[in-house]
Order: C-alpha cells, then structure tokens, then sequence
C-alpha cells in the first residue's frame, strides 16, 4: 500500500518539455491521460508527416493533453486550431497547456466527436486514432471529417498498421483517395484529402 506522501506525489502533475516539428513546448499532465510522461510514438510519427501552412484553421480530434493541437497552432498562426476531446480531464490539461505555452490562437472544446462543434470547417483535421475505438465510429469520424473539411482540406491519421488496410479502404470510400505517408512495424501515417467539388 502507498504510503500518503507517495499518494500526494503522485497526485502532482506530471511536467516535461519536448520539441515537436522545431516548436519547444512545455506540457504538464496527469495519469489517466494518454501517454502523460512523454509523447508518444504514433504522435511523433504523425507531426513528422504532417504538412502545415501558416494560415490553416486546423482541428486536433482526440487531442489530449494537447500535442498535436499545440503544434498545429504553433506553425499555423495566421489560422485558428481547435483542440477537442471527450475526456474533461485531457481538455482541461490542453486549456491550461495552451496557456502556459502562450498559444492565443487555440482553443479546447469537450466535444464526443465532432458532435460539439458546431459549422466549423477546416483546412487541416489531424487525430492519432485510438487502436480499439471501432470500424463503426471510425465510419462516422471519416464522414464527419470530410463534412468539416473546406474543399481541399486534408485528413491526416496516425493508427496502428494492423488497421492500415480497414483505413486505406474507408478512405478511399468516403473521400475518394488515401495516400500512406509512412509505414513502420508499430503504425501507419496517411492522409486523405477532400475533393475540391465536394
């Protein structure tokens, strides 16, 4: 049993600094978020593909504590990003991370989905999707994204590669296209990209 010194401990948020595509950012979490002690592989995997200009209004979908969102907005800073999730716990962690970090063209919005954003529309939606989520809700969040694209905005997913063929074929359904930006033993890189008719 832990002793009340080691429970106040761990009760304490977790800080660490880290650099994502050149921007240094400092991120404090908790346990119970995802990957609260440093950012994890899919993640980094995902920002070293992303391609981000500087005035796309961008969409973080699953942010967590907020690494992806933060970068976003960091080499996005004529556009405005939008952090979401469905755990209170990881949008109050990406508000405070935001703030502390300086980050004014970013927000954090509790939201299952995209069910709480209202008529947003994005050039950029990025989300390292969750491995056991489901083929059902990956269907919806693959329609959702291409109705919040504007024409030519881009998807780009981080998944495990045991879902890579399940993605490259919902991709290629809904959107129309898919491409694999980078494929390693543990997880799959692509991105779709919404027709400029649609």
């Amino acid at each position: 049993m832990a002793a009340p010194t080691d429970l106040k401990k761990l009760r304490q948020d977790i800080v660490f600094n880290a650099t994502l595509k050149g921007q240094h950012l400092n991120f404090h979490t908790t346990w119970g978020t995802f990957s609260p002690r440093e950012i994890d592989a899919g993640t980094l995997m995902l920002l070293d593909y992303m391609e981000i200009a500087e005035a796309d209004d961008c969409l973080d979908l699953g942010c967590g504590y907020g690494p992806i969102g933060m970068t976003m907005a960091r080499l996005a800073p004529k556009g405005q990003t939008l952090l979401v999730d469905r755990d209170f716990v990881a949008v109050e962690y990406a508000r405070a991370n935001l703030a502390r970090n300086g980050i004014t063209n970013g927000e954090a919005l509790l939201s299952n989905g995209f069910n709480h954003i209202g008529e947003r529309r994005f050039d950029l939606i990025a989300s390292n999707i969750p491995a056991k989520v489901g083929n059902e809700m990956l269907y919806l969040f693959l329609h959702d994204a291409l109705a919040h694209l504007k024409p030519g905005g881009r998807l780009y997913l981080v998944t495990i590669t045991g879902l890579r063929e399940f993605i490259k074929r919902a991709c290629n359904e809904v959107f129309g296209n898919y491409k694999k930006l980078k494929q390693g033993p543990q997880y799959t890189v692509a991105m779709a990209v919404k027709p400029e008719a649609r």
